[in-house]
């Protein structure tokens, strides 16, 4: 069975972290998930902090990402909502996405929000996006390499150096992840 890492609403924007992880996500080193709930949450908050982003605009970016990474959608899940408890009600959601969607991993910057004492039972661990994408050069070097070099490369307008690109990673948080990558910057 392949290693599954649900995405929370948080790592699907700004746009240059969710991009990330969707070219991650099209590796095939991972089963990438989210629901259409987490797709609901990521759009309002990148809406509160972007009036100008027209609704069409995000219903597209939906799309694609749907349209992008193979039985992506967990359904189901909502039964178990009512039996989780967690720091913030308003996560029990993605907790019971990620059981239902037999995740190994809730890829998140809210780490307190999913303890561990409640995530290890169900064998799940919460892994802030520098973690998990770290991990994953460790795993996967070339394929993380190639996923990096796609999104430098679909990048036109304007276009991206390979250190601009890595610059744009600091400042998502990604510091582990540019460490991991430096040495490869000819590659990117």
């Amino acid at each position: 069975m392949a290693f599954v890492a649900l995405y929370d609403a948080c790592v699907l924007y700004p746009a240059p972290l969710r991009d990330l992880l969707m070219q991650l996500a099209r590796t095939d080193t991972f089963r990438a998930r989210w629901t259409e709930r987490i797709h609901d949450e990521w759009i309002r908050s990148l809406q509160a902090k972007r009036p100008d982003l027209r609704p069409e605009q995000l219903a597209h970016t939906r799309r694609a990402m749907n349209a992008a990474v193979l039985d992506c959608l967990v359904t189901g899940y909502e039964d178990l909502e009512a039996g989780l408890t967690l720091p913030d009600p308003n996560d029990r959601h993605v907790l019971a996405a990620a059981i239902c969607g037999r995740a190994d991993v809730i890829v998140t910057f809210n780490l307190k929000d999913f303890p561990v004492d409640v995530l290890r039972p169900k064998g799940i661990e919460a892994q802030h996006p520098d973690t998990f994408v770290r991990h994953l050069v460790d795993l996967h070097p070339g394929a993380v390499l190639a996923a990096v070099r796609a999104q430098r490369e679909s990048l036109k307008n304007p276009p991206r150096t390979a250190r601009q690109m890595l610059d744009t990673f600091l400042e998502q948080g990604l510091v582990l992840t540019v460490a991991a990558l430096e040495p490869m910057i000819d590659g990117l």
